[in-house]
């Protein structure tokens, strides 16, 4: 019953992404030309969320939907890999038009060269997995 949910929630979250424009690749193209707002907005909202809910978390003991506790460990802290890996992603999602949660979005809604996107994101990820305990972490 939970799969369900969780389905009916990831297409809940498509379908906002793909109505708000979010999943637009000329949204995207005029972001990264700083000649409109509406993404700076959308990220924006999301982050702001993002750190209400995770405080909230963090102070209230929410469990998960399985009754486990949650716990978030610490980020380490280090300009480097994260201005490496912020770039990378950039990157990628200004050649692709996407970010990850978009590329499932534009599959859904009949954009099929997304796929070979969205193959290149799993076998990146993959590779990654592969090779992770070698990086300087």
């Amino acid at each position: 019953m939970r799969s369900i949910l969780y389905l009916l929630i990831g297409v809940f979250f498509g379908i906002v992404l793909f109505k708000s424009e979010a999943a637009s690749w000329f949204r995207i193209y005029e972001m990264f030309q700083f000649k409109s707002f509406h993404m700076f907005g959308i990220i924006g909202s999301a982050v702001g969320l993002g750190i209400i809910i995770t405080q909230l978390i963090k102070k209230s003991n929410v469990k998960s939907v399985f009754g486990e506790e949650i716990k978030i460990q610490p980020k380490e802290l280090g300009v480097r890999r994260y201005l490496i890996g912020g770039i990378l992603f950039g990157l990628g999602w200004a050649l692709a038009g996407a970010c990850p949660g978009p590329m499932y979005a534009l599959l859904g809604a009949g954009y099929f060269p997304i796929i070979i996107v969205l193959t290149s994101a799993i076998f990146g990820t993959y590779i990654y997995g592969v090779i992770k305990d070698k990086l300087p972490h």
